[in-house]
């Protein structure tokens, strides 16, 4: 993801129900704008910044990936309108306003918005679409299995154990089989491999991640760390219900020299996946003289006792 300020470094027409457990969604930045280049296969949709169209930040916090009921019955251009939305919005708004807003900027094109109105408090409600992952139920048909597992990843993909926002390089398909949009100067700037996100959480069927990139150094570190390996083969930390299940290229296939997968299987179940790059930049390393949130005091040059950055513990 592209290094930018978020707070800190680093269709119309009623839908079929969507039976949806999420997490805890914490705040992103919102969108920029573009035009992608043409001719790319399985290519890359980013968050804002930078130069770039629309790059998507990730930001959501773990919590659980289940604040659950989440029912779509109500979608349209008009919002969300139906009482068991209401009831559900209702049980804890603040993080109903969060998990919406990232539904939305998945599932929804960008220049699309979606609006609700909390009747209790008569606030209104207004997430902008971006990555438009699920183009029909965007348009107010009942969402296919490709558009929920596309979706699925898309949420993943956004999540942060640390609940900070860095910008990432999002590959793969929408749920109707159309490339991602991508240009060469964005290949050129995410250049780190980075991993894999499937799953479909509409189905119950859960959320997975695969890492692909180079192991994290012993001095390097970083908020993406749910899914990013060091030299044990293993993240550093677990993200449940986002299951770690070993190397992309172990349980997904790609369509011949293309950056991005185009099917991963987790128990004979096989799914629609995300693929993600990121800056090398964005990653952390002790002696870069700045304490960040994935490094600790000590008395080595280590990410967890990192004495340059982050001084001797008390």
């Amino acid at each position: 993801m592209v290094n930018v300020e978020c707070g800190r470094r680093r269709g119309a027409g009623t839908l079929g129900a969507w039976a949806l457990m999420l997490a805890v969604l914490g705040a992103g930045c919102d969108p920029g704008s573009g035009a992608p280049a043409p001719g790319e296969d399985l290519a890359t949709q980013r968050q804002a910044a930078l130069s770039y169209n629309a790059l998507s930040f990730n930001g959501l916090s773990f919590n659980g990936l289940s604040f659950n009921g989440l029912s779509f019955n109500g979608l349209s251009f008009n919002g969300l309108s139906t009482a068991s939305f209401a009831q559900w919005f209702s049980a804890d708004p603040a993080l109903a306003e969060q998990v919406m807003r990232y539904v939305v900027r998945c599932a929804v094109p960008q220049g699309q918005t979606r609006s609700y109105t909390d009747a209790q408090t008569n606030t209104v409600h207004t997430w902008p679409g971006l990555l438009g992952l699920a183009p029909g139920w965007a348009n107010g048909a009942p969402p296919t299995l490709a558009e929920q597992q596309m979706v699925s990843a898309c949420l993943a993909a956004h999540a942060n154990r640390f609940g900070v926002s860095v910008p990432i390089s999002v590959l793969g398909r929408n749920g109707q089989g159309a490339p991602i949009p991508t240009t060469a100067e964005e290949l050129a700037t995410f250049t780190r491999p980075e991993s894999c996100f499937f799953g479909n959480v509409f189905q119950g069927q859960g959320l997975y991640a695969g890492s692909q990139n180079p192991p994290l150094t012993a001095a390097q570190s970083t908020t993406r760390a749910c899914a990013v390996v060091d030299g044990s083969g293993h993240p550093r930390m677990t993200c449940a219900p986002l299951a770690y299940v070993g190397s992309c290229s172990a349980v997904c296939t790609r369509e011949g020299t293309s950056l991005a997968f185009t099917s991963c299987t987790v128990g004979g179940v096989t799914f629609q996946p995300l693929t993600t790059r990121v800056r090398d930049a964005d990653l952390a390393a002790c002696g870069d003289g700045i304490c960040q949130v994935t490094e600790s005091c000590g008395a080595s040059n280590t990410y967890d006792a990192c004495a340059a950055d982050c001084g001797a513990c008390p």
